[in-house]
């Protein structure tokens, strides 16, 4: 039996896989979007001092790209289906410690790390501009984790309360009037996750993609071109103005967009994912989320202090303008390589301990391997490796 097989048999048959496929794209999409637009340039005088900058800059055509990699509505939208899931028939307090420790134990364990490291930056005489760009690269992640926070803490309060989604749009509306600080992130980031658990409560139809698909796409059309929002869908230096710092009627647009068109499309994804081959990749991911998601900016960092040593490479440590976008892209592949062994080494903190557990299909079927229990997101799920795989 192949360890896609295995993965799938393992799998509840009342597990919704779609769910899990839109966490592992919003999870892709926030990594891939961080690695393309994240440019780390370095000064020609003093290779060891950075600075940040965007393609974005001086590439506006890239624009359209951050409406497809922009995926945290979609983030959002599932964190609150697996938390109306799986808090249903259990006491807040130790539901809410449980959902608080996976997502604490992968953080304190990146924080255990990045603390001396930025201390060590610091000691060793790491210029100014360089320890920023270090310290906004890891950090900028976690404000995200933050906000998911607040929101699991608030869930019980968010059940069952599809109308507060006319007020919080409207404090939306109201931040993005006065230019408010990112405190308001919650809030905006409440409609998507109230969607989510609308969803998993029975309450938003497949036939309500119809209406927010391009409901989503109109507004963002009007609020670009008629209302002068940011087209990008995430923050651009200089523009003085972010779609996410905080959410704005745009991200929300967006999210509406993305939310629209997966309802629409779900009946078909879930027939797709019931492929072992298809199913397989899509659990593991999930089962690896946070721990991708805390670490993808490090593997771009690795890359880029080894990119010290032979000096500025095309789409490394170099300015992104010209054909920059397109050396970056040959570099995913390094990235994603780094960050598939920062996975082997910390993701033991995200999974927690594994069972050992034996399932067999026929008497010729050959032993699953241990089985993780996992949240992944919210729903317990249980996937078998191959043997001797962690």
């Amino acid at each position: 039996m192949s360890w896609t097989t295995r993965i799938a048999a393992a799998t509840p048959a009342h597990r919704d896989r779609t769910i899990d496929a839109l966490r592992a794209v919003a999870i892709a999409g926030v990594i891939l979007g961080h690695w393309l637009v994240s440019a780390v340039v370095s000064d020609p005088g003093r290779p060891a001092a950075w600075h940040g900058a965007s393609p974005l800059q001086d590439s506006p055509a890239l624009i359209p790209a951050t409406w497809v990699l922009q995926t945290l509505g979609l983030f959002f939208f599932a964190g609150g289906y697996s938390a109306a899931l799986s808090i249903r028939g259990k006491a807040y307090r130790p539901w809410l410690t449980t959902r608080l420790t996976r997502l604490a134990r992968p953080v304190a364990v990146f924080a255990a790390v990045w603390v001396p490291a930025m201390l060590l930056l610091q000691v060793t005489g790491a210029p100014d501009s360089t320890r920023h760009v270090v310290r906004s690269l890891i950090t900028h992640p976690l404000w995200f984790l933050l906000v998911y926070l607040v929101l699991t803490v608030v869930t019980p309060l968010l059940r069952r309360r599809l109308w507060l989604l006319a007020p919080l749009v409207a404090i939306v509306a109201v931040s993005d009037l006065y230019r408010l600080n990112g405190l308001v992130a919650p809030i905006g980031w409440a409609v998507p996750y109230l969607l989510g658990m609308a969803l998993a409560e029975g309450r938003l139809p497949r036939r309500i993609g119809v209406i927010l698909a391009p409901a989503g796409v109109v507004a963002g059309v009007v609020l670009v071109v008629g209302l002068g929002y940011p087209a990008s869908a995430v923050g651009v230096p200089g523009d003085g103005w972010s779609n996410l710092n905080p959410p704005t009627l745009f991200a929300l647009a967006l999210a509406a967009a993305q939310i629209g068109l997966f309802l629409l499309l779900r009946p078909r994804l879930a027939q797709w994912l019931r492929r072992p081959v298809v199913w397989a990749p899509v659990a593991l991911l999930n089962l690896a989320a946070m721990t991708l998601f805390c670490w993808h900016q490090s593997a771009l960092l690795l890359v880029t202090f080894g990119g010290l040593l032979v000096g500025p490479l095309p789409g490394l440590l170099d300015a992104p303008t010209g054909a920059w976008p397109l050396y970056r892209l040959l570099w995913l592949p390094v990235f994603a390589l780094v960050l598939l062994g920062l996975w082997s080494l910390f993701h033991r903190w995200e999974t927690g301990p594994t069972v050992k557990s034996r399932t067999q299909t026929g008497p010729a079927s050959p032993r699953v391997g241990p089985v993780q229990d996992v949240d992944a997101g919210g729903e317990t799920q249980k996937v078998a490796v191959g043997d001797g795989e962690r």
